[in-house]
């Protein structure tokens, strides 16, 4: 899965440089605000720790290798359908999305991959509307 980042300042210049192809290869589009420097010595909130995360990574990996053979990014467009499959809200969520945002349908995949990895760090068995809410909001 690759990653983009894109700041918060005089980078929108260079963000309307690339071209909508090469935007549609890139899964997770976040916007970080940048970070007062009065922020940057203080110790982070209590969130969930670095090991809890990593256990959480290994058995989502683990479940994918069990369900299909192969991490949710190496599916097939076939595979997709198959792993991938959304109930009829999720369908008309999903469709709303590309039509408004004038996805292409390697979006279209792309965001069903990401909802499938998102289920299965949650442990979930079927992608559910929030899955992919979650990574439909990652490509905006």
């Amino acid at each position: 899965m690759s990653f983009y980042v894109r700041w918060n300042f005089d980078d929108v210049h260079y963000h309307n440089r690339l071209s909508g192809p090469l935007l549609d290869r890139i899964d997770l589009q976040i916007e970080v605000a940048a970070m007062p420097p009065a922020a940057l010595g203080r110790r982070a909130g209590a969130g969930e720790s670095t090991q809890a995360i990593a256990a959480r990574v290994a058995a989502a990996f683990a479940l994918q290798l069990a369900r299909q053979g192969k991490s949710n990014q190496r599916l097939s467009n076939t595979e997709i359908e198959q792993h991938c499959r959304l109930d009829a809200h999720g369908e008309q969520l999903l469709l709303g999305a590309m039509a408004r945002l004038h996805w292409s349908a390697r979006t279209y995949h792309r965001v069903l991959r990401v909802a499938r990895s998102i289920a299965d760090l949650a442990g979930s068995p079927a992608i559910t509307p929030p899955h992919l809410a979650e990574a439909i909001q990652y490509r905006l």
